[in-house]
């Protein structure tokens, strides 16, 4: 299968940041094969199964999502204004969770996702196998990992037994083309030494990514200065997670010491920063100026669908702007181009896929995201960067495509309905809203 991409700027986000105005890419199967000019195109015949019509409109790869929770969607807009959400709300109701409303939860992030240009994710949660089936069968990229906490959960009775499921999780999703399976402890305050220990020894055994909260919640830097006179990840460097490929979400708290340490790891820590969910939570703004001045790499990522309330990454773009330019009072602060760049190869950088997607580069994966210009919102545009962050939502992505599979056509899904996803996810949602009504 051939697909020409034609008439669109094509904002690369390459290295370079090199563009092409007036550009077209091809694709073959699932990688981009050819990238030019309007007048280079006109000088070669090119035979293709499918020709799209950009019009005008600005290319960019697909952005990704660095740190999630897709099966928490029926949890939005319960109790956010409420202090301690986590422990009022979400972990009672999470042991009304099921494997099928998991699913039907998973399909809608889904949805939501690509329809607002993400085409990668990273998803930390329960019954992780049915969102890793989610994955396959909407189409979308996805790191998957299953939450070790040590507490029963909805989806086993013992205590840290989501560790019981990762091994087999790992050796079932392995080498899949879509989805990589990774490891999820919940946080280093919710997890026992031991279980920490044993997850490296795990991430070794199988190369597997670790993800986890970390440096979140003003309790667990506490809790760790009285237990061991050092901050979360201080103590876990002690346990060799940081020569391990790892994501850190959050970092709110994290300390210079901190950060010398993230930074030391030569780019084996990295970090996935989610300015909505922490600002809403009036937790505070993560030092992602001083990690960037230090080489560490940060991805933007939405939070889970109730502590961010959104999963599409326009709104963190914009979050992120405005955020960490008045947080140090610095207007020139983060051009706009960097802030697509953390969103797009900052990402994939992030989740350690950079080789494959996060640019639009012959060779690399055909990941990409359409965003239509014809709006009244994207009129005019001098800067196409700045339209993006500043100007540009959710509802101007025109197509999508993951792997080479055009999965969003004219603002719609292609392979599936959306009202069906809802309805589904509705029905299976019943017993969960009574339960929620309770509290």
């Amino acid at each position: 299968m051939k697909t020409l991409i034609k008439d669109v700027h094509i904002l690369s986000m390459d290295h370079d940041f090199s563009e092409v105005k007036n550009g077209f890419v091809l694709i073959e199967e699932e990688r981009i094969t050819k990238i030019g000019s309007r007048s280079e195109l006109d000088s070669i015949t090119i035979q293709v199964d499918q020709v799209i019509d950009g019009k005008n409109g600005l290319l960019i790869p697909g952005l990704i999502n660095t740190h999630t929770h897709a099966g928490m969607i029926p949890f939005r807009s319960l109790g956010d204004d409420v202090p301690d959400r986590l422990r009022r709300f979400l972990f009672p109701l999470e042991q009304h969770m099921t494997k099928k409303l998991v699913r039907a939860s998973s399909n809608y992030a889904i949805a939501e996702m690509l329809l607002s240009g993400v085409t990668t994710f990273c998803d930390m949660y329960y019954f992780e196998n049915e969102v890793a089936e989610s994955c396959k069968k909407m189409g979308i990229r996805a790191l998957v990992g299953e939450t070790i906490i040590d507490m029963p959960t909805c989806d086993s009775q013992s205590p840290s037994g989501g560790y019981e499921h990762c091994e087999t999780f790992l050796k079932n999703w392995q080498n899949d083309p879509l989805v990589t399976p990774i490891i999820a402890p919940h946080a280093p305050n919710t997890n026992n030494p031991e279980i920490l220990k044993k997850i490296v020894e795990l991430s070794e055994k199988y190369n597997a990514p670790i993800t986890m909260h970390v440096a979140e919640m003003t309790y667990e830097m506490a809790e760790f200065q009285e237990k061991y006179k050092q901050t979360p990840i201080e103590f876990l460097q002690t346990l060799g997670y940081f020569e391990r490929d790892f994501i850190l979400a959050h970092c709110i708290f994290a300390t210079e010491k901190d950060l010398e340490i993230i930074a030391s790891s030569n780019g084996k820590a990295r970090v996935a920063h989610c300015i909505g969910a922490n600002t809403k939570s009036a937790k505070g703004v993560a030092p992602i100026k001083k990690m960037l001045e230090k080489n560490i790499v940060v991805g933007l990522g939405t939070d889970g669908p109730s502590s961010g309330n959104t999963l599409d990454l326009f709104s963190q773009m914009r979050l992120f702007a405005n955020m960490h330019k008045t947080h140090n009072q610095d207007r020139a602060l983060f051009p706009a181009k960097e802030i697509v760049r953390l969103a797009t190869l900052g990402g994939a950088e992030t989740l350690g896929i950079a080789d494959q997607v996060g640019s639009i580069e012959i060779g690399k994966k055909a990941d990409l995201t359409l965003i239509e210009t014809d709006s009244v919102n994207m009129f005019p545009i001098f800067d196409p960067y700045s339209a993006i962050v500043y100007s540009a939502n959710a509802s101007n992505v025109n197509s999508v495509w993951v792997n080479g599979r055009k999965l969003v056509s004219e603002k719609k899904m292609v392979e599936q309905g959306l009202k069906e996803i809802k309805e589904t996810l509705y029905h299976e949602m019943a017993n969960f809203v009574v339960e929620a009504k309770k509290l």
